[in-house]
């Protein structure tokens, strides 16, 4: 968290003094009351206000703890902090930060628990064949990130190829009104896909309900948009490793009424 790369080396303690400050007001902004603030902070009220005008400098613990609160680095010290990148960089940084930042930071592990997902929709390539497979969620400096596996049953079909690394694909999750969205791509951006889901009312399981949208040319054998749904399976090893035996097409009698019922009973999507 504290490292820097100097951008001037001729700046005087008074300076890195008032760009903190500058800094740290700038960041205050969006707290109700400096009181709450330094509290929170574990910062004397009076010793916190030196710090914002300038007149003082934090002790190398107490700049780490600043900053971890606040999610930026030590570049405080030395560039007006509307410049800097947060955590999260690019959906977090300046220029989409106020859009889509927003969604990822606040996207909360009781809305959407992290640990692995069983999801379930229709093939692509087989509209006689549904898919089944796990994703992981997990976090990591605010994100929500989603790793998967596309199925090798299904990368076989098309010709491709089926071992681990040409199969895993990565993303991001992103809060969105009643649901959460994923934008999700193959190593090297060869493929990518948009995810929407919403939570299914159901006393047993936490389920929910969407779509997914692939990005690629109009087909006439092959849709770009359908139904899915995912199941949070925990870390529940025998719910995990009995999913993980399933993996890959599945039949239409092989789901369970409430699945079929959620993924259209074989309508097409629209």
């Amino acid at each position: 968290m504290l490292s820097v790369t100097r951008t001037n080396h001729n700046r005087s303690p008074a300076e890195l003094r008032n760009m903190f400050g500058a800094n740290l007001r700038h960041l205050a902004q969006g707290h109700p009351s400096i009181s709450e603030l330094s509290r929170r902070l574990g910062i004397n009220r009076t010793q916190f206000n030196r710090y914002l005008t300038g007149e003082s400098f934090p002790r190398p613990d107490v700049l780490d703890r600043i900053c971890s609160f606040f999610e930026v680095d030590a570049r405080i010290l030395l560039d007006p902090v509307e410049h800097l990148a947060c955590k999260g960089q690019i959906v977090q940084g300046q220029v989409l930060g106020e859009f889509l930042g927003p969604g990822v930071s606040k996207l909360s592990e009781e809305f959407f628990p992290s640990g692995i997902y069983q999801f379930l929709r229709r093939s692509f390539v087989r509209h006689d064949r549904y898919i089944l497979g796990l994703v992981r969620v997990f976090r990591q400096e605010a994100v929500t990130y989603v790793r998967g596996y596309e199925a090798k049953a299904a990368m076989r079909y098309q010709g491709l190829p089926s071992d681990p690394r040409s199969r895993e694909f990565r993303g991001y999750a992103s809060v969105q009104d009643d649901g959460v969205t994923f934008t999700l791509t193959r190593r090297g951006a060869v493929t990518a896909s948009f995810n929407y889901l919403a939570k299914v009312p159901s006393m047993e399981a936490n389920i929910w309900a969407g779509y997914v949208a692939r990005a690629c040319r109009e087909s006439d054998t092959a849709d770009r948009v359908t139904r899915m749904i995912y199941e949070h399976l925990g870390q529940e090893p025998s719910n995990i490793l009995s999913a993980a035996r399933r993996a890959g097409f599945v039949e239409q009698h092989e789901l369970s009424p409430f699945q079929q019922r959620l993924l259209g009973g074989g309508t097409r999507f629209r």
